[in-house]
């Protein structure tokens, strides 16, 4: 059965790369983003692909809820359906303080406007709630249905002047968790698939990507590395996956995906890390 998507910032980064890895699998794709010049580069990657006849790109504010009924019913014309919400969307550092990773060092969270820390938790978490409110009832009626959350680690949700990226995530991280205990036993999983480190997009600061090429970061994900994980979320058993938390960093390629998803998969909420001092 051929399967349809929304990819949340589809047309960018972790996004992109994502929607053309479930596009390369067979499944339509709508791809969702805010920067209308991205939408030809997000096709002609797509033709080259080979999968431009089953992706389309469309520009939206998802933090606008008629926007997102907007994409959603777009979706639905042209697929007939939606079977699969990728909720990828989000603003990074970069945009939250753009000084953070130079001399200047972070902002302290008295330090961040109020637009900024609206605008990043309507992008990171409101956006997504919405599109998941209005798609999980339609998901649940088919008896089938995939809501994958891109979150991050919970050591950057609380890491010192983090606010408020850490908590925009730290909020769609916990409603991964209670989302995914409302859906058992509907035939809709809901899911986490992250980088698990800092990502190679094009929301990163240069001095990050600077530092990794450098050894003085870790290795910054690749978005393709994203795919895999993915995959498995969409094609393994829905009781398998709900309530689970992929991290693309830590995924073996050259096993069997149910043995890597066995090794790698944790919670998704606060209990994935252990407190300092517990087992």
């Amino acid at each position: 059965m051929q399967r349809a998507a929304i990819v949340t910032g589809g047309l960018r980064g972790l996004g992109r790369a994502m929607a053309l890895g479930l596009a390369r699998q067979g499944a339509q794709v709508c791809a969702v983003g805010h920067i209308a010049a991205d939408v030809d580069a997000f096709m002609a990657t797509a033709k080259e692909a080979g999968c431009a006849e089953r992706v389309f790109g469309l520009v939206a504010d998802l933090r606008r809820p008629a926007e997102c009924d907007r994409v959603i019913a777009e979706a639905e014309k042209r697929f007939g359906k939606v079977d699969i919400l990728v909720n990828n969307a989000g603003v990074t550092f970069t945009y939250i303080d753009p000084t953070r990773f130079t001399e200047k060092g972070p902002k302290k969270f008295w330090e961040i406007s109020d637009e900024i820390v609206q605008t990043t938790m309507d992008t990171n978490y409101v956006a997504a709630d919405q599109m998941a409110r209005r798609l999980a009832p339609k998901m649940i009626a088919q008896g089938w249905g995939r809501i994958v959350n891109v979150t991050t680690k919970l050591d950057t949700m609380n890491r010192p002047n983090s606010s408020p990226y850490g908590p925009s995530k730290a909020a769609l991280e916990m409603a991964t968790e209670i989302w995914a205990k409302a859906a058992e036993g509907t035939g809709l999983a809901v899911a986490i698939v992250n980088p698990g480190a800092g990502a190679n997009t094009p929301g990163m600061a240069q001095e990050m990507r600077d530092w990794s090429r450098e050894g003085k970061a870790p290795r910054l994900v690749e978005p393709d590395e994203m795919v895999p994980p993915l995959l498995w979320v969409v094609n393994a058993p829905t009781e398998r996956v709900n309530g689970k938390r992929y991290d693309a960093n830590t995924w073996i390629l050259d096993i069997d995906p149910a043995e890597s998803a066995e090794r790698t998969e944790r919670a998704a909420g606060f209990r994935l890390h252990p407190l300092p001092g517990e087992a």
